[in-house]
């Protein structure tokens, strides 16, 4: 990844945690890592944690595909990670946030 990629891609997360804070969500953390992989923003609303997946482009082709079955399955194993060492007991959710151009599309509660 480049310079140029990298900082789009905060560029998209920015956007995507501003979009969030006007729905109504409290953002807990950002980037958080693990051995397993990394969560782009981890927020909470009505007593609901979020772990959201942030996918950034300009092109235009449909960015959500670029979530795949492999990050899908360390998405989960960096969430239980999450939830072991913060010794959280309450309802979650994977969610997926496209950032395309000036578009937003939120798909709440993936699975695979």
């Amino acid at each position: 990844m480049g310079l140029s990629s990298y900082v789009s891609g905060i560029l998209g997360e920015d956007r995507a945690c501003v979009f969030l804070k006007k729905q109504g969500f409290d953002i807990l953390a950002r980037n958080f890592r693990s051995k397993f992989g990394e969560i782009d923003i981890i927020a909470l609303k009505d007593e609901i944690l979020h772990f959201i997946e942030v996918k950034f482009t300009q092109n235009d082709y449909e960015v959500a595909y670029r979530l795949d079955s492999k990050k899908y399955k360390k998405l989960i194993k960096t969430i239980d990670y999450y939830l072991m060492k913060q010794a959280f007991k309450r309802d979650f959710q994977l969610d997926l946030l496209c950032v395309k151009g000036k578009e937003i599309d939120f798909i709440q509660n993936i699975t695979f």
